[in-house]
């Protein structure tokens, strides 16, 4: 799972998210395009979606998704495989549950 299905699987609550993405170790030039542009958590969502692709590898990083200034999503990649969400809307947690069946609650 790539952060862009994540991405997309928030569906009308994520986009009009401000994201702020940092990353422990920077494996491609995309990440540091997305430090760079989300430094001031002012990235929004489709440009964040814009610096992903199906095939960019991520090495523990973490994006959060900001509303009114407060934090309301938060996304972090533990390896290229394993996911943590941390959502304030249970219905987005639900439909990442029902999308993906694997999931489970930590």
């Amino acid at each position: 799972m790539t952060l862009a299905e994540l991405l997309v699987r928030l569906g009308s609550f994520g986009l009009d998210l401000k994201w702020r993405v940092e990353f422990d170790e920077v494996v491609d030039p995309r990440c540091a395009e997305m430090e760079r542009r989300s430094a001031d958590a002012s990235m929004d969502t489709l440009t964040l979606l814009s610096l992903t692709t199906p095939f960019l590898q991520l090495i523990d990083a973490e994006a959060r998704g900001s509303a009114d200034d407060r934090v309301v999503v938060v996304l972090t990649e533990v390896d290229s495989s394993l996911w943590e969400v941390r959502a304030v809307d249970e219905r987005v947690l639900s439909e990442l549950r029902r999308h993906y069946r694997g999931a489970t609650d930590l």
